[in-house]
């Protein structure tokens, strides 16, 4: 009795969760963004910086969601040298520690740009995904107001560079170092046994937009249920102190002066607080010199970042206008983009203070948001696509498509396998315009058909028989072949 044949043991297809697969839409769409972000930093004299994916879980210090387990927040494994490493979980952690490698060779401030992918280990959901891009500007060894009002005059210029028109954005600007001179008024030390509670603080302020007032007040207290049921620990603060907070997260008014004159109010005697509000007076100084006015840069102490390492001026891009979705529900996009002075990051590698400011966004995210307003300018063209009609003339093809190439064209030859009516089958997947035919007796000729099939598709709509397509042959020209390429161009045009 003959054995069964067993079945080969085939992994299955899986993508990971957390983790997505992006089109080539969506790729060229992502590259024209950070094209116009890099063109913006360029322009102000940043210099480009790539740093790999990996850094060692040391390097990354407080930053790490939790030092005691490295894989938590992060993905981290072991080299062969039991190091622990980690996928970057933003692009400024690296930069610290490409700045302190490099301190003494690089002229200071040293001012990068750089894109790339980020990692984080969280639960995945609707628009988060464990890998996204992200794109930055950074000034290191930049102490004082210029350089934060700098990174928020960059935030608002890429803005524009991207395709939003000024009111549908807002630079929303605060500085940290203000609810930290509330904090000490009301008895949370501003010192390391401290900086776990202010840090549940800022987190518990940073998801007011989402939780509302209600639900900030319990992650500010003993903590919060969600709705499915996961518990956060609160910040564990008095009635007092959770009053103060509240009452510092709604102190913006209608224009910077006067939220100004209201921090100072709150801040009191807080030497702390008070540094905090001077830093606003000359963040806007600069922006109102250059012109930025409430409308595209404000004052909003809502505003401070979830992030442990910020320090002084922190502050978030967040779009004005509606956004809906397909069947006209409302969409929330929140913050497309931000950052702030992160004067202590450097320092733990160097024992010395070295100051430092950015700006980042998600590529991803900004997209989407454009994506929903109509913002998006679509400069690809799907290819001239060549077809096989006679195998013995790929040579002449391919030689075709290399002079369509130096002329400034896309042009594609096709290289599977099938007969013509399988080419235009996937000339019509591809999206194809124009296709050029040519067999041994128009090469005779010195001719070349060019069949236009998308001008094709909509006269065919109104042929009735199969016997008027032969005799119609539409959208379909005969063009001599000097004159392929001028012809070609005219009909992109068109």
């Amino acid at each position: 009795m003959s054995k069964k044949k067993q079945k080969p043991n085939r992994p299955k297809a899986r993508r990971p969760r957390g983790f997505e697969d992006k089109s080539a839409d969506i790729i060229r769409a992502e590259n024209r963004l950070i094209a116009a972000a890099f063109a913006v930093y360029d322009q102000n004299g940043f210099e480009p910086l790539q740093t790999p994916a990996f850094e060692y879980a040391d390097a990354l210090g407080k930053f790490l969601p939790d030092e005691d387990r490295p894989n938590t927040g992060v993905f981290a494994l072991r080299d062969d040298d039991e190091q622990w490493m980690s996928l970057r979980y933003d692009l400024t952690a690296p930069l610290a520690r490409f700045v302190a490698e490099n301190f003494d060779a690089l002229a200071k401030p040293y001012r990068r740009y750089q894109a790339g992918s980020v990692f984080r280990n969280e639960k995945p959901g609707p628009g988060r995904f464990r890998e996204f891009v992200q794109c930055d500007a950074d000034s290191v060894g930049a102490p004082g107001a210029a350089a934060d009002a700098e990174m928020v005059m960059l935030a608002a210029d890429v803005m524009r560079a991207v395709g939003l028109k000024d009111g549908q954005y807002q630079v929303r600007v605060n500085n940290r170092k203000l609810l930290d001179g509330i904090l000490e008024n009301t008895g949370v030390p501003n010192t390391n046994e401290g900086a776990i509670q202010r840090l549940k603080v800022l987190r518990a302020i940073d998801k007011l937009d989402r939780l509302g007032e209600a639900g900030v007040e319990a992650l500010l207290g003993e903590g919060r249920e969600d709705d499915s049921g996961d518990y956060t620990e609160g910040a564990n603060l008095g009635k007092d102190a959770i009053k103060a907070v509240l009452g510092f997260t709604i102190a913006s008014a209608g224009g910077r002066v006067d939220t100004i004159a209201n921090l100072e109010k709150l801040v009191g005697n807080s030497e702390r607080g008070m540094s905090g509000c001077q830093e606003l007076v000359d963040i806007d100084h600069i922006l109102s010199a250059v012109g930025i006015g409430d409308d595209r840069a404000a004052f909003d102490t809502s505003i401070v970042r979830g992030l442990g390492y910020y320090t002084g001026p922190v502050f978030e891009v967040e779009l004005l206008t509606d956004i809906k979705d397909r069947k006209g529900r409302p969409v929330r996009i929140g913050s497309i983009g931000g950052g702030g002075r992160y004067d202590d990051l450097v320092s733990r590698f160097r024992g010395q203070l070295v100051p430092a400011t950015g700006f980042s966004f998600g590529v991803s995210r900004l997209l989407s948001a454009l994506e929903r307003l109509d913002a998006l300018e679509n400069t690809s063209n799907p290819p001239v696509f060549v077809t096989v009609f006679d195998r013995a003339l790929l040579g002449e093809y391919f030689k075709m498509a290399d002079e369509m190439r130096t002329a400034g064209l896309r042009a594609e030859v096709y290289v599977g396998t099938g007969n013509i009516t399988k080419q235009m089958k996937y000339a019509d997947r591809r999206g194809v315009q124009l296709a050029v035919i040519m067999g041994e007796d128009e090469l005779s000729r010195n001719e070349v058909t060019v069949k236009d099939l998308a001008l094709g598709a909509e006269m065919a709509k109104a042929i009735k028989s199969n016997e008027e397509w032969k005799s119609a042959r539409p959208a379909q020209e005969t063009v001599a072949r000097e004159n392929l390429i001028d012809y070609l161009k005219q009909a992109l045009n068109k």
